[in-house]
């Protein structure tokens, strides 16, 4: 069984192995393998010039990027070090897009796969990804606690990657993490926008910015990480052009653009060719917040050509001829959505209206807000719940049949009056993958080869076998989540055969 939810410094003990496409990691920035341990600690960080107590993994923002290989079995030991008071001392992190089929316990949602890793306490999360490549992340899956620095890439290389002969570089180096930053505990507005950990503030100084170094006529799969907490940012790089070669760990027939629209959780592959005169670029990442700028480097960073002088870019940006459509997308192989290609005919269809609480303060899926239950979902089930009527929280799970086709429907209502608002809104689909047969501000349906991802906008259909969290990211805290519990029957069998026994004791150690 799956629970799926639906939502809106540390050594490696082993390294993997990289194939022509890909070189070693540079001493400039801190990589891990698969087999490792992840220290979650607090520290003060200023990466915009303004100085604050964070959380972080392995010391760092963003968190070391996690490289392993297709097939490659993880072991990575999250321990906890949190010790400020004055913020969430328990943890739990998310490996964001790894479907954890037979490993649903090592998800790391807090009260829905697990319980919070106390202080000073540990959690081994062992899964394997037999199927699975392409650019993923992690983060802190406890309230809001990733906003305060606990995120960082998580990359899956493909030695036999059809894609490759695309491009020449593929490694630490090309791994972009694109952020939003909170100078107090995360309000709704950010601060800043931070790309690889370093950016500026309007008023503040002249922080460095994150540079990222070219060789003239190679050609770079850039991994572009969404790990936003709220805005979505629109992405381009002055005078270069990008080409579309992977969305949330599925490759894509190659689309060629030349600005990107990046939501929370999402992530792209994009092959640049650094065909252009050498010098200095500017990486731009303007988030859909109102009054934002580049003046002064806000929301940039650097794209340096070997050779180019160590300064500021002074490009323009724009014009821009080749825009952004998530319909353009198709999977490179195994194209099509499954069941019947007509809206409403999948063999469940769910209609999730979102809408706001405003006397709580809080966002509700089918006027029902979200709530961290006493115990975890999965434990519910395995102590016996067979029925949603069982589970707390009532009202937010939703019982799904094994290996059939559910259509999930989601209006846009942050303009509507009692709607969600702070929209767009971005769903994260735990253990799945979604065929999104209407991308969202299109009126077409497409069956045949849509785009497919974890990730979505507020349209979506999926097969069931899992027990899945679906949430919208910023807003998991304020009950904008359901949780889809599948194959109950199955999920009580094969999760007790596999499930350690520290598992069971994280929630009697709180």
């Amino acid at each position: 069984m799956i629970l799926t939810l639906f939502f809106i410094q540390v050594a490696a003990a082993t390294s993997p192995t990289f194939g022509p496409q890909q070189r070693r990691a540079s001493a400039t920035k801190s990589v891990l393998g698969p087999v490792s341990k992840l220290e979650v600690a607090n520290k003060i960080l200023s990466p915009d010039g303004y100085a604050r107590s964070t959380v972080l993994a392995g010391g760092t923002f963003p968190g070391p990027l996690i490289q392993a290989q297709k097939g490659d079995e993880f072991r990575i030991d999250v321990i906890n070090r949190l010790s400020d008071t004055l913020m969430n001392t328990t943890t739990s992190i998310h490996w964001h897009g790894i479907l954890q089929h037979r490993s649903n316990w090592a998800d790391g949602a807090a009260f829905v796969t697990q319980c919070p890793i106390p202080p000073n306490g540990s959690f081994l999360h062992t899964f394997t990804v037999p199927d699975q490549a392409g650019t993923f992340w992690y983060h802190s899956h406890l309230s809001a606690q990733y906003c305060d620095g606990l995120r960082g890439p998580l990359v899956i290389y493909d030695p036999e990657d059809p894609l490759a002969h695309m491009y020449d570089v593929d490694d630490e180096s090309t791994v972009i993490v694109l952020s939003d930053w909170f100078m107090y505990n995360p309000p709704f507005t950010p601060d800043s926008t931070l790309i690889n950990g370093l950016g500026r503030y309007a008023g503040g100084p002249k922080s460095p910015l994150a540079v990222v170094n070219v060789e003239q006529g190679k050609r770079y799969r850039f991994r572009i990480v969404g790990a936003s907490c709220d805005p979505w940012f629109n992405f381009t790089i002055d005078g270069h052009q990008m080409t579309i070669i992977e969305v949330d760990g599925i490759e894509v027939e190659p689309v060629d653009v030349d600005s990107l629209a990046v939501f929370a959780g999402q992530r792209y592959s994009v092959v640049v060719h650094a065909d252009q005169p050498l010098g200095n670029y500017w990486v731009r990442a303007l988030s859909n917040f109102p009054n934002q700028t580049f003046d002064g480097g806000l929301s940039s960073a650097i794209l340096r050509y070997d050779g180019a002088p160590s300064e500021d870019p002074t490009t323009e940006h724009g014009p821009y001829v080749l825009p952004f459509d998530e319909g353009a997308l198709h999977p490179l192989i195994d194209s099509g959505a499954p069941g019947i290609p007509e809206p409403g005919k999948a063999d469940i269809n769910i209609n999730l209206d979102p809408g706001l609480n405003g006397t709580a303060g809080l966002y509700t899926i089918n006027n029902i807000s979200f709530v961290d239950p006493p115990l975890p979902i999965l434990l519910q089930i395995l102590s016996g719940a067979r029925h949603p009527s069982q589970f707390l929280p009532q009202g937010s799970i939703y019982e799904l049949p094994y290996n059939k086709t559910i259509e999930v429907s989601m209006p846009a209502t942050d303009l509507t009056p009692g709607g969600a608002l702070g929209g767009p809104h971005t769903l994260h689909l735990h253990g799945h993958v979604f065929d999104v047969i209407r991308v969202s501000g299109n009126k077409s349906y497409n069956f045949v080869n849509p785009v497919r991802r974890d990730t979505v906008t507020i349209g979506t259909q999926a097969n069931a076998d899992n027990v899945t969290l679906l949430h919208i990211n910023w807003h998991l805290n304020k009950g904008f989540a359901v949780v889809m519990a599948e194959a109950l029957s199955a999920t009580t069998a094969q999760e007790s055969q596999v499930i350690p026994e520290y598992w069971r004791k994280l929630c009697s150690a709180e």
